[in-house]
């Protein structure tokens, strides 16, 4: 594969990459307020693993790829809040161990990350229209 077209799929892996990483930040981002009685699990965080790309012979440098999806602390925080409608006896609820601005500051690494890929993407699309001007 030349370089040219290979800068085209490694930006396009990475894209993929991203485009994961922030559907799975805004899946967190949509429940970080869910609530849960204490006898269920905790909404768990997802947390993407991404690696490198390898062609056949185990080579590295054909771009990334999803390796897989981690899952946060089932436990969550306990909650005092005696009035909400899920409460225990005692009063507590289960809430998920994470915050909205951790995941805000991963939606902004994400998008700035993928913008990125965007970029180099277009890049080397235009170089290679350009050199199929040259043969006119």
């Amino acid at each position: 594969m030349s370089a040219l077209f290979g800068s085209i799929a490694i930006a396009g892996s990475g894209m993929g990459v991203y485009k994961t990483w922030i559907d799975a930040t805004a899946d967190n981002v949509a429940n970080v307020n869910t609530v849960r009685s204490t006898d269920e699990a905790a909404f768990q965080q997802r947390f993407v693993v991404s690696a490198a790309a390898e062609n056949g012979a185990g080579q590295i440098g054909n771009g990334a790829r999803v390796a897989g999806v981690l899952f946060g602390d089932a436990e969550g925080r306990l909650v005092y809040d005696p009035a909400h409608p899920l409460a225990d006896e005692q009063g507590m609820v289960r809430h998920p161990d994470m915050n909205l601005s951790d995941q805000m500051t991963n939606l902004i690494i994400a998008q700035r990350a993928y913008q990125a890929n965007v970029t180099v993407f277009e890049r080397a699309r235009d170089a290679y229209l350009r050199g199929l001007e040259i043969g006119r």
